[in-house]
């Protein structure tokens, strides 16, 4: 190192070359030798000093994974003293040291950090490498910096006011650049950073105020270099800015940006910056951008147009952006982009032109594709694309693009949506779209010769894709056309080379394809004819033995095809003559190897037809016969075990196609085929689809069921096209052996009988196919079918099976189909089995009704005697009742024989009934009604159930009754018979109901209201469910009816208990409101409340109004009360569903006051009603006095109600505090905001008291509010902070334990950034003053200066609180400065000292009194005596102050004792001298006035003079 001093460069070059060498092998001694040596040779010049520490910064990023911390900082340390020991900029000697901290940080950033963070002060102008290493740093180390840069651009941007040389203006423009790169990547890769909570809105603010210094102030600087540093800025601070905001610049920016163009600032910069601004916008959805596209677009698009010039390094990628531009704003405005350059290409400048089409071939087509723009706007790309394409343009790179944008417009679907016949109709369909493609499509390949080398073979990539489908037929007409031509060429022309065209379906693809869109011959406008006639002019590309057998059979194809229609067509016949087509073209290839090969090829393309049933079943039918052909067995074997393992045997066609396949490869191999069958039951897939369980499975789409029916379809087509001389022998050996063993499911030997539909239809088809296949047979006769006979009666037991009064499925049918070819058969039926046959099948035809008797059936019967009971036992007169009795007792009779009883049984019930006629001959009503009840009892019992509707009806007749002793009697019956027999009258709860509520209407009377609610009890014990329904779907406001009912249910404690478990899930199953856009009101938005947990509060208020409920309430009581708790959180604000809202100011019924029937005073009502019943009314009266319940309903104020109404728990009802604390603690994850804050604010407020602490819940509770910090909602941030701040009042003893942790959760609070009132900030440092009397100083010292830092910014916010709050907790930490934290605090005290003096003339006084406090705090820290009894003896908080003397003597203080801080002290007073406040801004030059009068001469030269005039 000492010959460092040679000035050879050779030699200087060696030296650094050998400390690499050397460092690589021991880094550590040599970056503390480098180390020890630039210390101990201070005055080494700065060049040498260059060499050694670009050595250091060599070995660092060669070997930083292996140095220790101590030789780390060590090192940094070194770097930051060198980097800024000199202030001038002495750039290689500064930049070298920045490296080296830089190379450090890629793996020690907290130490570099700690060390260069020392450096940059607020309200100092830090040195210019110090702002160039944070930016430098955030590029090295994306994770490691972005954590920090809040911090750091909150110190940073009252530096930018502040910095008035141009050098330092751009180092914050880079920095700014860096900084926002760096946390665009960090946000895009979440998933990868330390800390994924980090948002955009973190830095938004930041970034949008420093937007405002650089685009309005530093952009019009004359100084290109400062322009062009603030360009590259803009670009990646406009993706951080708020959304809102970058709306609001957007007319002022991009209009500032463009006009930067002029100003010979380098063009790809600014073009590289507008692109970014454009991406941001667009990202968002601006509005606004449409205002400013046409400025956009003609100051860009001359750009285009411009040549690019080579020597220009950055010409070509300033050409690049501008593209970039244009795909940004073809993706948003692609017709506005259109109607521009539609124009240009009729310029007579031809670089105009030229630039226009380049913009349209890059551009449009993606832009089209992938945006839904509008039909005028593709039929314009289509027509523009056609007339590049006559003028050449297409056969430049990228043509192909513009040729798949006319495939994927002829391919659109038809515009299947009925539309208004107006002259302009065929503008508004896509079927315009897609005819004026095809045409286009085959103009360009028949009349623009130069087409043809773009086209051919081009155009056959598209054949192949399924998506393609609806363009096959202009596709084929196009190809047929150009393969012409290229025959007339000749056949060297004709043939395609597949080695120079990877992408080609290869030729089997081709002609599989092509054969089988022929099936649907007529689709696609006869894509047929179209497809067989390539197939035809490409025989010599598919296969050279085609062309003669092709040129024979297609043409005649053809002319069927044209001979009929779609209508007139035999689809059969059709796919008999492609199949045999496809049968004579692999027999002609006679190629072992290309047919294995086509036939793979063909299975590949199984699953593309997947959605087209008709075309698959087809592609079955063609593998089978490609492989019927094929002579390699192997290759049979294999392609059948394909297939059966990949069918979708759920689908009906390709379950009939899969088996037509196996029955046509069976013509020529049998012995495969059947093997293959069997091969397949005892593989692995079939044995995990049908396992021993699977029987037990009651589904009617069983994925075993489907396999198995599959097979034994197959093993139909089999024997139906299999050689029949050979299929005989193999019929019950092989096939019938198979199909049954599938059909029958045996489970421990026993049969289970299948219920599979499919199944048992498979079974019919394959039998039937099996005995054709017999009949057809020459040896038919000479051959006996031994299991005909269980064939038969396997068919016949279908046929009994069927239901003889239903037709609901085609097995009858078929079975008697499949019956007469079994009969045919040897060996002969005998006469019994011929008479079982035809009667069975007589039996089950003729016994079926008329259909229209089939669909009019109900099955309905009718009263068995028409029993009608009017009451009459009720009558006043005893003779009337008892003849009444007497009628009653001869009905049941009838009943009873008409139920099958002999005339004369006598059954016991019945015959109660004669017992009974005494006690209504007796005058004693309480007999007489005990009498009725008994009868009713009787009745009741015996009643068919289809009757007790009617008696019950006639039953509520009778309550009407003008005579009350009848009218009670009848209401007596009605519950005796409800008692008995409710238990089956389910269906008729909603009838039983509204009877009762028209009958209270009807008749107001005392005792019918106490029976009819009598009534509603019965009916709920047996159906609370539908009593409950039935009740809540009665109108609101309930009248006093519906009340009286509702009432019922709280008679008994334990029904009670259950009916308001059932309203609290009513109450809770629906969401508690909906989101209402109103017209008028344009984007906002009301809240309605929801119909059912509205009615269900209401009934919840009316059943615990009853003083019986008090017993099932206190049962429920936490339940209860969490559940109507966040009930009225969330109706906060929420209005009346719109039918309900004249209702409110009605009243509910004549006998009944006008009810509010505001959702949220509804559920504070509720909750009212449930804490009076269940115990708590002092917490009720305590609530009430202090206005909370009122407070609740306040949208504004609803937390400090729930914090009076926790106070008020905590006071009265402290034992019923655990249950509920533990049912409310889910709630703190709930989905909506305002059931948080009102979780939070109750929990917040129980913190408050000792009540927490004694009941053991203070842990969990704490912890849940340390959870609530992330909490997007801010309202419940702060409330959780306040929860925590309550401890130090409610558990102080507790806050020492928990010190570290609530310490933490303040402070994170403070650097909330999500956070645009501070409310959580102004919290956080409120709740910390509280907090610091009580925690340990060790757990403050490790984030005391933190704390001070970040409080820092307050003092001069524009919220009086903030600034009190900031202040006086900055007087609290001074208590904990002492020690190791002395020196350090005492900086920031002299950072805070100018601040807190100049706001002793702040406008409000409680923010005069936080500075007299604070001071007084900080004075012992300060040392110096004298400043210490001045504010100790003149800061009073109750006297006056005369603020000029006082302040002459402080700087007299602070002059004597700290004469080297005037600088510092005098520019953080300029900072005030733009104030918002005027006493203020006063202050401040008084300060410095003072100041520098009593600085000595000697120091008097800190003064820059410039600087102060600078700032009059």
């Amino acid at each position: 190192m000492d010959a460092t001093t040679d000035k050879d460069p050779l030699v200087q070059e060696q030296i650094y070359n050998a400390l690499c060498y050397l460092g690589d092998s021991e880094p550590e001694e040599i970056l503390n030798s480098c180390d020890e040596y630039l210390r101990q040779h201070d005055k080494l010049a700065y060049p040498l000093r260059v060499i050694i520490l670009k050595a250091m910064e060599a070995v660092l990023t060669n070997n930083i994974d292996y140095l220790d911390k101590s030789t780390a900082k060590i090192v940094i340390f070194l770097a930051s003293n060198e980097m800024t020991k000199s202030k001038e900029i002495i750039y290689d000697w500064q930049q070298a040291a920045s490296n080296v901290l830089v190379a450090a940080g890629r793996r020690f950033i907290n130490k570099v950090m700690e060390e260069v963070l020392t450096k940059f002060q607020p309200g100092i102008l830090p040195h210019y490498f110090i702002v160039q290493t944070f930016a430098n740093l955030s590029v090295s180390n994306v994770f490691g910096m972005v954590p920090f840069l809040n911090s750091i651009l909150g110190t940073m941007l009252p530096m930018l006011g502040m910095a008035k040389q141009d050098h330092m203006k751009c180092v914050f423009c880079y920095a700014l650049q860096h900084f926002s790169e760096s946390i665009q990547e960090y946000l895009a890769n979440l998933d990868k950073a330390p800390d994924p909570t980090v948002r955009k809105d973190t830095f938004s603010n930041e970034i949008f105020n420093a937007y405002d210094v650089l685009f309005n102030i530093w952009l019009q600087s004359r100084e290109a270099k400062l322009r062009f540093a603030v360009v590259k800025a803009l670009g990646p601070m406009s993706h951080l800015m708020p959304s809102e905001k970058l709306e609001e610049q957007l007319p002022r920016l991009v209009p500032g940006i463009l006009a930067l163009y002029k100003k010979h600032v380098e063009a790809f910069y600014v073009t590289k910056s507008l692109c970014q601004i454009l991406e941001a916008s667009v990202n968002f959805g601006s509005r606004t951008l449409d205002t400013q596209l046409d400025a956009l677009l003609s100051t860009l698009h001359p750009q285009i147009c411009a040549p690019v010039e080579s020597s220009v390094p950055l010409s070509l990628k300033n050409h690049n952006e501008v593209l970039r531009c244009f795909t940004v704003l073809a993706c948003t405005f692609p017709d506005r982009l259109l109607g521009f350059l539609l124009p240009k290409l009729e310029s007579h400048n031809e670089r105009i032109r030229v630039g226009t089409l380049i913009i349209m071939r890059d551009q449009l087509p993606p832009a089209a594709q992938l945006y839904p723009c509008r039909v005028p706007v593709k039929r314009a790309v289509v027509q523009v694309i056609s007339a590049m394409a006559h003028h050449g343009y297409l056969e430049q790179t990228g043509g192909e693009v513009m040729i798949e944008y006319i495939v994927h417009q002829c391919a659109l679907p038809p515009d299947t949506q009925p539309r208004k016949q107006t002259p302009e109709a065929d503008d508004l369909t896509s079927d315009s779209v897609q005819n004026i493609s095809i045409n286009t499509l085959f103009l360009i390949s028949t009349t623009v010769d130069r087409m043809d080398a773009v086209l051919w073979p081009y155009l056959l990539e598209f054949v192949t894709p399924i998506q393609f489908t609806g363009a096959l037929t202009p596709l084929c007409r196009s190809l047929m056309h150009l393969a012409t031509k290229k025959q007339e060429e000749g056949e060297s022309a004709s043939l395609i080379h597949y080695d120079t065209h990877a992408n080609l379906p290869l030729p089997c693809a081709l002609m599989a394809r092509l054969l089988i869109v022929s099936s649907q011959p007529y689709l696609g406008d006869g894509r047929g004819a179209a497809a067989l006639r390539l197939l035809n002019v490409l025989h010599l590309n598919i296969h050279p033995m085609l062309g003669e057998l092709w040129n024979k059979k297609i043409p005649p194809l053809v002319e069927h095809l044209e001979a009929n229609t779609e209508k007139s067509l035999s689809p059969k016949e059709w796919e008999d003559k492609l199949l045999l087509f496809l049968r004579e073209t692999l027999t002609a290839i006679s190629d072992n190897t290309w047919i294995s090969q086509f036939s793979a090829e063909m299975c590949k393309q199984l699953n593309s037809y997947n959605c087209f049933p008709s075309e698959k079943n087809f592609l079955y039918k063609c593998i089978g016969t490609a492989l019927g052909v094929c002579s390699n067995k192997d290759v049979v074997q294999k392609q059948l075990q394909e297939l059966l393992e990949t069918a979708r045997y759920q689908e009906e066609a390709e379950r009939e196609g899969l088996a037509s396949g196996f029955g046509i490869c069976a013509i020529n191999h049998l012995d495969e085929t059947l093997a293959k069958l069997e091969d397949f039951v005892k593989s692995d897939v079939f044995k995990k689809s049908v396992g021993l369980f699977s029987i037990f499975k009651d589904r009617s789409d069983n994925e075993a069921e489907k396999i198995k029916s599959t097979l034994i379809l197959c093993y139909g087509y089999v024997a139906r096209y299999a050689p029949k001389e050979l299929v005989l022998s193999r019929i019950e050996a092989d096939i019938l052996r198979n199909v049954f063993q599938y059909f029958d499911t045996r489970v421990l030997g026993i049969k289970v009988e299948t219920k599979d539909l499919t199944l048992k239809l498979c079974l019919i088809r394959s039998i039937s196919m099996i005995s054709q296949a017999i009949s057809d047979s020459a040896q038919s006769d000479a051959f006996v079918f031994s299991r005909k006979a269980e064939l038969l009666a396997q068919m016949l037991e279908f046929i009994k099976t069927e239901p003889l009064d239903l037709l609901r499925t085609p097995i009858r049918q078929r079975a008697m189909i499949s019956c007469t070819y079994l009969v045919i058969l040897e060996p002969p039926l005998s006469e019994p089995d011929h008479v079982e046959l035809i009667d069975t099948c007589l039996s089950s035809v003729l016994a079926l009704p008329p259909l229209d008797v089939l669909k009019e059936r109900d099955g309905h019967v009718p009263d068995a005697f028409g029993l009608r009971w009017d009451g009459s036992c009720l009558n006043s007169l005893a003779s009337i009742r008892l003849r009444a009795v007497d009628c009653a007792y001869y009905l049941l009779c009838i009943q009873l024989c008409y139920e099958g009883f002999a005339h004369n049984y006598r059954d016991e019930r019945v015959e109660r009934l004669k017992d009974l006629k005494k006690g209504l001959e007796d005058p004693d009503f309480t007999i007489l009604f005990n009498t009725c009840y008994n009868i009713a009892m009787v009745i009741g019992k015996r009643l068919p159930p289809d009757q007790l509707m009617s008696l019950l009806l006639m039953m509520f007749e009778g309550l009407a009754d003008p005579d009350q002793n009848c009218s009670r009697a009848a209401a007596v019956m009605i519950n005796a018979i409800l008692k008995e027999r409710g238990g089956v009258l389910l269906e008729k709860v909603p009838v039983i109901m509204a009877l009762i509520h028209s009958k209270l209407q009807e008749v107001d009377e005392e005792h019918l209201r106490k029976a009819a609610q009598q009534t509603v009890y019965i009916l709920a014990s047996q159906h609370r469910t539908a009593v409950v329904s039935s009740l809540l779907g009665s109108s609101l406001p309930f009248d006093s009816h519906t009340c009286a009912m509702w009432k019922a249910l709280a008679m008994e404690p334990a029904l009670t208990s259950q009916i308001l478990e059932l309203l609290l899930d009513k109450m809770n199953r629906d969401v508690p409101y909906k989101e209402n856009k109103s017209f008028l009101l344009g984007s906002t938005s009301e809240r309605i409340a929801t119909p059912l947990p509205f009615a269900a509060t209401c009934a919840l208020h009316e059943i615990m109004s009853a003083p019986e409920s008090g017993a099932a309430v206190l049962g429920l009581y936490p339940h209860l009360f969490v559940a109507l708790l966040l009930r009225v959180s969330c109706t906060v604000g929420v209005q009346l569903p719109k039918n309900l809202q004249s209702k409110e100011r009605k009243s509910a019924s004549w006998s009944q006051a006008p009810r509010n029937l505001e959702p949220c005073s509804c559920a504070v009502e509720a909750l009212r009603a449930m804490l009076t019943q269940g115990g708590s009314d002092e917490a009720v009266k305590s609530v009430g006095s202090a206005g909370g319940w009122e407070l609740m309903k306040s949208l504004e104020r609803h937390h400090d109600g729930i914090a009076l109404l926790a106070r008020a728990m905590a006071k009265h009802a402290g034992p019923k505090l655990p249950l509920i604390v533990k049912n409310l603690f889910p709630m703190l994850n709930s989905m909506y905001d305002s059931q948080r804050i009102t979780t939070t604010a109750f929990f917040a407020e129980l913190l408050n008291s000792s009540v927490v602490s004694d009941l053991i819940l203070l842990e969990s509770m704490m912890d849940n509010m340390t959870g609530r910090q992330k909490d997007p909602c801010t309202l419940v941030r702060m409330l959780a902070l306040r929860g925590l701040g309550n401890i130090s009042s409610g558990s102080p003893d507790k806050v020492r334990k928990h010190g570290a942790q609530l310490l933490a959760s303040m402070v994170n609070g403070m650097d909330d950034k999500d956070d645009p009132d501070n409310l959580v900030a102004l919290e956080a440092m409120s709740s910390l003053s509280k907090l610091l009397d009580h925690v340990e100083e060790r757990d403050i010292h490790s984030m005391l200066l933190h704390i001070a830092i970040r409080i820092r910014p307050f003092f001069d916010n524009e919220n009086h609180q903030l600034r009190t709050s900031s202040i006086i907790l900055f007087g609290n930490l001074t208590k904990f400065s002492a020690g190791n934290c002395e020196d350090v605090f005492f900086e920031q005290i002299l950072n805070g000292l100018v601040t807190l003096l100049l706001h002793l003339q702040d406008p409000k006084p409680e923010v005069i009194k936080a500075c007299k406090f604070a001071l007084r705090m900080c004075g012992p820290n300060m040392g110096c005596e004298g400043l210490c009894d001045m504010f100790l003896n003149h800061l009073h908080e109750d006297r006056s102050l005369h603020y000029g003397e006082f302040m002459n003597d402080v700087c007299k203080h602070l002059m004597q004792n700290y004469p080297e801080m005037l600088n510092r002290l005098i520019s953080t007073n300029l900072f005030y001298f733009k104030s918002n406040w005027v006493d203020i801004r006063a202050a401040a030059p008084m300060f410095i006035g003072f100041l520098v009068l009593h600085v000595d001469e000697e120091h008097c030269k800190q003064v820059d003079l410039d600087q102060l005039l600078s700032c009059e």
